[in-house]
């Protein structure tokens, strides 16, 4: 009898499925294209990042048996290498920001990993640009104490190239290269830039669009008026090495009474129960529909899972904008 089973939970980490959001889209003229990143075994697209990361340093030497594996993380990316680590055996320290849900702190304390919090400058801003900073300088310094392998995904390169050998490809495969548009909130920008990069390949006149929150969008070149949003994994007004510029076609802003609107509907009208970061992007891809893509079809990722946000007041629907 022939077997289809996973040797480890690592190797059922990818292809995703993609479902037509067509009751969110009843009343607009156009398609939203949803790819269920959050079904991933550790709850998130960094999953695959995760893989990528510690199996090219593996075979590059980087890595050795029973090295520490560290890493800076909003969660997603930890959640990941915890899960990645794990299985391979490799100790592994989680630095976040305190200003991060604690469920995501509770996930890789349960696979196994530290759990380094890094005190904010000012909880009430959210996390800001010098907190990023703050927790970066804790995780280098980690990485020196410990002679840790230091995963690094904002500059590694494997981030990018497993959305360009994994995520873009499947997007094409699932819907037939039947896509106009695409459009993402960037954390580390790695999978805005792999999966657009295999998009372009296709089809160059496939609109690719970066999301961004409304105050802190500096990739659109904006003035950053405020850092604090709901957002977690992404908005930190800074430079993102990993894309690359002339395949951006422009910037979409959200913000957050939007946002947690779309998010408590997605839920309520599609079952899919996924967080901030996925309103966002339902959200940029609206924007597109009543716009220059009106009648087109828009795809956008799933990114994570709202199991991650129960702290919050995303699922409160006495908070902030009704659902």
């Amino acid at each position: 009898m022939n077997e289809n089973v996973c040797p480890s939970v690592i190797d059922a980490v990818g292809y995703a499925p993609v479902v037509d959001l067509s009751r969110l889209t009843a009343d607009v003229d156009g398609r939203i294209l949803a790819k269920l990143e959050y079904l991933n075994p550790g709850g998130s697209k960094k999953d695959l990042i995760a893989r990528a990361i510690i199996d090219s340093a593996e075979k590059k030497g980087l890595l050795k048996p029973g090295q520490t594996v560290i890493e800076l993380t909003s969660g997603n990316t930890g959640n990941g290498l915890a899960m990645v680590c794990a299985v391979k055996g490799y100790p592994f320290i989680a630095v976040m920001s305190q200003g991060n849900t604690p469920e995501r702190a509770a996930m890789m304390r349960a696979m196994g990993a530290t759990v380094v919090l890094v005190e904010q400058s000012d909880p009430e801003q959210g996390i800001t640009k010098e907190d990023m900073k703050r927790v970066e300088d804790t995780a280098d310094n980690l990485a020196e104490e410990h002679k840790a392998f230091r995963a690094d995904q904002f500059k590694r390169e494997e981030n990018s190239q497993a959305h360009y050998e994994h995520t873009g490809p499947e997007w094409l495969r699932q819907t037939g290269g039947a896509i106009d548009a695409f459009c993402d909130f960037v954390g580390t920008g790695g999978g805005f830039a792999g999966v657009t990069r295999a998009l372009k390949e296709y089809n160059p006149d496939i609109g690719c669009f970066i999301v961004e929150p409304h105050g802190a969008a500096k990739l659109a070149g904006s003035c950053i008026t405020c850092c604090s949003h709901v957002i977690q994994g992404g908005g930190y007004a800074k430079d993102l090495p990993l894309i690359n510029r002339d395949q951006v076609d422009g910037h979409l802003t959200v913000d957050d009474v939007e946002v947690t609107r779309i998010t408590r509907r997605l839920a309520k009208t599609e079952g899919i129960f996924a967080g901030y970061s996925s309103g966002a992007n339902i959200a940029g891809a609206y924007q597109l529909l009543h716009g220059d893509y009106k009648g087109k079809t828009i795809a956008v990722n799933i990114c994570d899972s709202g199991l991650k946000y129960l702290s919050t007041n995303l699922w409160d629907d006495q908070v902030g904008e009704p659902a």
